[in-house]
């Protein structure tokens, strides 16, 4: 068939040459920007989850970011906190130094006073001055903020750590279960006067030391008393009068609650006297009973009923409490809360940690703390919180003294605690409970601090950039173009280009074979 209107061949061959040619310009633009996805078109379902794998990548590039941003906020910190800590260790030994008063004049306790006082103002310096870029780090801009706080049943209250999901504030539910108690041995007169009625010595020995108390025939237990209660500050233990009545015998008690408080009473010398042994008239309560009612105290029932034992020794019990319903740790009248939406150590009161008929006692936490954002995705399993108080002197050392809490500037000159308040009463235990408690709550901070950046801060780095390594490898093996693949197919391209174009030519051509009917 002869047609000259219509050059099908040719058309065949445009039709080719087009297909030829537009594989070569995507295989040119494939090697030229190195990606096999350039758009939409070039792989629809490629390009969707090659763009989910880029906004992961992003968000755990800005992740390991953000981890190594809080590990220099923690550098900061810590360097700023290892200050203090030497400022604290020098005032230890100022005060060491100080307590011997036997060696030492009192111009050269004045001017012990004056490091001291030079050392608390640096602190509370460094709490103000503390910051990293304009964000100030242990002024307790950091810290929790707390609103109906009960002072009669939480004395001290630090938030570690509070998670906020969907709601505003947190409120901190306190239920004790199980009474805080002292270590106590009862001792059980024998005599209807409340008197010793032969000379015996006995030994006293509670957390701070033993001491041996001699006494006379015919002294009254109220005069023993006083006598266990002039060496408190050696042994940590005192003593009163049971219903403040010497015939109703008299109860040895740690100055100090919870299981690491005891007491050990006996009697030195040998075997006693009838009726008058200390050994056999002294009592525990069985299994860390309540103690009996102060009036009557009826030893005959307490014994028979078995409520009481025999003993030399006895500890104490740490408080029981449920917080926001969760068992918490007690220590004493301490309580520690630890997990990932609360951590907090609490303070109770005597009279509320020794009182399990009280009511539950609320508060509020409103606010504060510091956010860090770790992972890719903003969500509170991505977050974590901590909160660092203020570490300036009137806010660290807090030690409960005579019912209310002292701290760390109560060392300073003029105040309860300072060098010339000690030798007047001839005792530095207060001012020394007080420093080693500064000391301890500094280092727990710093503790605190590096177990974040140890165990949360560097993990969580090194888990996203594990991943990321892995998501990057993934969107290039999605996005990224093969370029022995891309180069051999532009090759082919080239070659059926050329190939098409000298088609397309003799297509062309083949047309021009009609003008030899005309001639003939």
């Amino acid at each position: 068939m002869a047609r000259i209107n219509t050059n099908i061949p040719s058309v065949i061959a445009q039709r080719n040459l087009r297909t030829v040619q537009s594989e070569l310009q995507t295989r040119f633009e494939r090697l030229s920007t190195g990606l096999r996805i350039n758009r939409g078109a070039d792989d629809p379902a490629g390009l969707i989850i090659s763009e989910r794998l880029r906004a992961n990548i992003e968000g755990v590039n800005q992740g390991i970011r953000n981890s190594d941003r809080a590990a220099n906020v923690i550098a900061t910190t810590e360097a700023s906190l290892s200050e203090v800590s030497d400022l604290l260790n020098s005032i230890k030994a100022l005060i060491v130094e100080s307590a011997n008063t036997g060696a030492n004049s009192e111009a050269e306790r004045t001017a012990n006073q004056l490091q001291i006082d030079s050392a608390i103002q640096s602190i509370t310096r460094i709490s103000n001055t503390a910051s990293f870029g304009s964000l100030k780090l242990l002024n307790g801009g950091l810290d929790y903020t707390l609103s109906g706080v009960n002072p009669t049943n939480v004395v001290q209250a630090q938030v570690w750590n509070a998670s906020f999901v969907n709601q505003q504030t947190l409120n901190v539910n306190v239920d004790v279960v199980a009474s805080a108690q002292t270590a106590n041995l009862y001792f059980k007169p024998p005599s209807v006067a409340g008197t010793i009625l032969s000379a015996t010595t006995i030994q006293i020995g509670g957390t701070r030391g033993v001491q041996e108390i001699t006494i006379t025939s015919g002294t009254g237990l109220a005069s023993v008393v006083a006598a266990v209660n002039n060496l408190t500050s050696l042994t940590g233990v005192k003593a009163s009068l049971i219903n403040n009545n010497a015939t109703s015998g008299m109860v040895f008690s740690s100055s100090d609650y919870g299981s690491a408080g005891f007491v050990t009473v006996k009697r030195l010398g040998g075997p006693a006297p009838a009726n008058d042994a200390f050994s056999p008239n002294l009592y525990k309560l069985v299994n860390n009973a309540a103690p009996p009612a102060a009036a009557p105290f009826g030893w005959a029932g307490l014994i028979g009923a078995g409520t009481v034992t025999p003993a030399q020794r006895d500890e104490g019990r740490d408080v029981q409490a449920l917080v926001n319903g969760n068992l918490a740790t007690g220590e004493g009248l301490k309580i520690k809360v630890n997990s990932s939406s609360l951590s907090m150590d609490l303070l109770l009161s005597a009279s509320f940690a020794t009182n399990p008929s009280n009511a539950a006692s609320s508060f509020y936490i409103t606010g504060g703390g510091s956010l860090f954002q770790l992972g890719p995705d903003v969500s509170a399993l991505q977050q974590a919180n901590f909160g660092m108080q203020s570490i300036a002197a009137s806010n660290i050392g807090g030690t409960l003294i005579n019912g209310s809490i002292q701290y760390l500037n109560s060392l300073s000159t003029g105040q309860a605690n300072s060098i010339a308040a000690a030798v007047s009463r001839k005792d530095f235990t207060q001012s020394s409970d007080i420093l080693e408690k500064a000391i301890d709550e500094i280092s727990q901070l710093r503790g605190r601090l590096g177990a974040f950046q140890r165990n949360v801060l560097d993990p969580n780095a090194r888990s996203l950039t594990s991943s990321l390594e892995n998501l990057t490898a993934s969107n290039s093996a999605i996005r990224d173009a093969d370029f022995a693949s891309e180069t051999a197919g532009l090759t082919r391209a080239q070659i059926l280009s050329q190939s098409g174009t000298t088609v397309l030519q003799l297509a062309n051509a083949s047309s021009q074979s009609v003008l030899q009917l005309l001639q003939g």
